[in-house]
This record gives C-alpha cells, sequence and structure tokens, in this order.
C-alpha cells in the first residue's frame, strides 16, 4: 500500500514539473524566431488598435457646429475649430474647408485625397501582421523537419530506438509545430479584427464626407 502511495506521489511531482515553460523549451532553436514572431505580432495589434481606435472618434456634435459656423458666415471659425479638434476626422473636412469658393466636385476630391492619406495612416505595418500569420507556421513546419533530423540523428548514434532516444526529436516536432500554427492563427484573428476597425472607421468618414457635402448647400440654399 506504501509503495503504491509512493509511485502516485512521484507520479503527481513529475505532473506538477511538466510546465508550459518546460514544454516550449523542448521546441528547440526554432521556438526563438515563433517567440520574436509572437512578440512582434501582439505589439503590432497592440500599437494599431491604439491608433485605429483613436482616428475613428468623433464628437456627434461636431458637424452640427461646423454647421452652426457655416450658416453664420464663420468660415475661418470652421477651420480654426477643426483644426483645434482632438478627432483626426476633422482633417478631412479642415481640408474641405480649404476649398470653400471651388467646384463641389473639387471639394469632394480634397477630402478623398485626405481621407487615402488617413486611412493608409490606418494600413501601416498591417502588411508585417498579415506577413507573420503565414510565416509563423512555416517556422512549426521548419522545427518538424529539425525534429525528425533529430531523431533520425540520435536512432543512428545510439543504433537502437527506444523512448528515451526519439523523445527530444519528436517534442521538438510538435512542439514547434503546435506553436507556429498557434502563433499564425492569433496573428490572423488579429489582422482580421484590425481590418474590420478599418473598414467601419472608412464607413465613417465617408459618412460624415457626405454629411458636410451636404451641409455646403445649406448657406446657399438659405440665401
Amino acid at each position: 500500500m506504501s509503495s503504491l502511495l509512493n509511485f502516485i506521489l512521484l507520479d503527481a511531482a513529475q505532473v506538477e514539473e511538466f510546465t508550459v515553460l518546460s514544454l516550449l523549451e523542448k521546441g528547440g532553436y526554432v521556438m526563438y524566431p515563433i517567440l520574436f514572431l509572437f512578440t512582434a505580432a501582439l505589439f503590432l495589434f497592440i500599437e494599431r488598435y491604439l491608433y485605429i481606435r483613436k482616428t475613428s472618434r468623433i464628437d456627434e456634435n461636431f458637424l452640427h457646429n461646423i454647421n452652426e459656423l457655416l450658416l453664420a458666415g464663420n468660415i475661418q471659425g470652421a477651420v480654426t475649430y477643426c483644426k483645434n479638434s482632438k478627432f483626426p476626422i476633422a482633417n478631412l473636412l479642415e481640408r474641405g474647408l480649404g476649398r470653400l469658393g471651388s467646384p463641389i466636385r473639387d471639394i469632394e476630391d480634397a477630402i478623398e485625397n485626405k481621407a487615402k492619406l488617413e486611412i493608409y495612416n490606418m494600413e501601416k505595418n498591417l502588411g508585417i501582421l498579415s506577413s507573420i500569420a503565414r510565416i509563423a507556421p512555416m517556422f512549426g513546419f521548419l522545427g518538424t523537419v529539425t525534429g525528425m533530423i533529430r531523431t533520425f540523428h540520435n536512432i543512428s548514434t545510439s543504433n537502437k530506438i527506444e523512448i528515451s532516444t526519439i523523445a527530444s526529436g519528436i517534442y521538438e516536432k510538435m512542439v514547434t509545430s503546435a506553436s507556429g500554427l498557434i502563433v499564425g492563427i492569433i496573428a490572423y484573428v488579429m489582422y482580421t479584427l484590425l481590418t474590420t476597425m478599418i473598414d467601419r472607421s472608412i464607413n465613417k468618414m465617408e459618412i460624415v464626407a457626405m454629411d458636410f457635402i451636404d451641409l455646403l448647400h445649406k448657406p446657399a440654399n438659405k440665401k
């Protein structure tokens, strides 16, 4: 009975020592680039998420205040209001206000060009995140190859096939494959979330731009 109890306690101690960190260490040197890719993906996601979230924000009364200034004929006040606004979307309207007096089409083009610049800034480095989603599984496959090479090397040097002989290579193969796939999936989910946020921001920009163009007709109609 005591021997059985000692076996159970020993087995429990071995399970406790089997941590995630110890498992990752069995992946070998290929785990370093995979870990680097995961860190880079996480950094890019946080940085882009905060930037896009900030860029897409706008005050509900923003257009109303612009409308009041335009109706009062205070164009310079509207420009100043846009410059002092904390919402990046105001940059679009500032560019349009700077073209007042020109044909509506020219104003629309000015806003559209500014919007393209804002969209480019939001999409900055997203290509890197997309590349990480594709490259990480490749490193996992590389770990699979190196793990099999290690396995056959251990078999050839020991001239016998035992669990202790092939365990390190199998561990490297499985751990790197799983890690590469997990990092790739996480990076792809991050990329998809950011692109969805950008699409929503673009839609919001389009709505603001159309409402602004409508505001430009109101003073003329009021006259």
